[in-house]
Parts: structure tokens; sequence; C-alpha cells
């Protein structure tokens, strides 16, 4: 804990509250890998550190929780999320294999309510405020765009990778913010499917994916240094 230690008095608590400062200082460790991945994060020892009482230290350890960026377990409480370049890189590219797949198959057969579900997850995404909720809204986003595929098992794949990917999604807009939640490429997919344009479709989600894909390498680089 030395490290935070050194973050804690580096940082003046100009926040509204103390819950705010403790997750501001945690994230701040976590990201910069000050406080790397598998590190306890024990409320006791928390709560000396940054002289408060376990009550603010548990919120916000709730809230780095929702981004991906703490683990609970039972029987040893809080960690540092667990997560490398290598295993984000094997998602992505798992996801780049099947999803174009089971798109190209779908769009043909997409519905008009299909569609229009796909906008209002959209539009559910753009107004949603946390993070804790976004890693859902965009496998189901996703999924709804693939449904009509009418291939279970390729879809049981698709679903599992998606779920998976939920924490490097949340990890990657606590590092990087919403703006790389990229909703125009999801828009212009939707854009794509509604003229039944399945190689445009196609298109546009492989850089979807190839992106997102990019942005979370570029992010640990200097980590791997």
């Amino acid at each position: 804990m030395a490290t935070l230690a050194k973050l804690i008095g580096a940082k003046q608590p100009r926040f509204r509250t103390a819950t705010e400062y403790v997750e501001s200082t945690l994230k701040e460790a976590i990201l910069t890998g000050a406080l790397p991945g598998g590190t306890p994060l024990r409320q006791e020892d928390l709560a000396a550190e940054f002289g408060l009482s376990r009550m603010p230290i548990r919120e916000a350890l709730r809230q780095l929780e929702a981004q991906a960026l703490v683990d609970f377990y039972p029987h040893r409480g809080a960690v540092v999320t667990e997560i490398s370049a290598a295993e984000g890189a094997d998602n992505y590219a798992i996801r780049a294999a099947l999803e174009p797949a089971a798109l190209r198959l779908s769009v043909p057969q997409l519905t008009p309510e299909d569609l229009k579900r796909a906008r209002e997850i959209v539009d559910e995404m753009d107004a949603e405020d946390g993070q804790s909720r976004l890693g859902e809204l965009n496998r189901r986003f996703h999924m709804t765009l693939y449904s009509r595929a009418g291939r279970p098992r390729l879809l049981t794949l698709v679903d599992q990778h998606l779920a998976a990917a939920d924490r490097y999604l949340r990890f990657h807009l606590a590092a990087m913010g919403r703006n790389h939640l990229s909703q125009e490429e999801h828009r212009g997919m939707i854009d794509a499917c509604s003229a039944h344009d399945a190689d445009e479709a196609c298109a546009i989600l492989s850089q979807h994916i190839e992106t997102a894909a990019q942005n979370l390498q570029a992010f640990f680089a200097p980590r791997q240094e």
C-alpha cells in the first residue's frame, strides 16, 4: 500500500463526498497499475490509509466493482480485477470471427420490430448515466441484430463471448471514457441492416470490433513496457 499512500498524500480531497474521493484515488491507482491485478483491498486497511470510516470505503469499492475494476470474492472480499491485454485480445479475436458470420445470416430475416428494438437499446445506452448496465445493454444490442441467424449453437457461442466481454468493455470505459463506446458504429449497423446491406453491416461490425481491440491494446501497451 506504499504507492497508494503516496497517491492519497498527493491528492487533495476536493470532492463532494468521501466516497467520491476514495473512488477517484483507487481508480487512478488501479488504472495506472500502482495497484496491480490481484491486490486485496481490505476495508479496514483502506479506512486506516484514508483516515475514514469503513462506510465510504465500502461504497467506493462497490462503485469500482460496477466499473469492472474490482472483484468481490466470498471469504476474500474485494480484490483488484485481474485483466490482461492477452485475454482481451483473445476475446476480441473470437468475437471478430463469430459475430460477422451471425450478422450476415441474420440481416435478411430481421424485422422492423427487431430494428426498432435495436434503436431503442442504443438510446438507452445514451441515456445511461453509470457504467454498470452498459455491458448488458451492449450485449442485448448485438444479440438483437444477430437474433434471426437461425443457428442456435452459433448464437450461444456469440452470447457467451459477449457476456465475457462485459468486463473488458466496462474496464475500457473506465480507462478511456464513454466516447469510446462507438455509438455511431452501432447506428451505422442498424442503418445497413435496415437497407438489407449485409456486406456494409458486417464491414461496420468488423471495424467496430477491431477498433475496440486496438483501443484496449493501446491502453495496456505502456503498462507492458
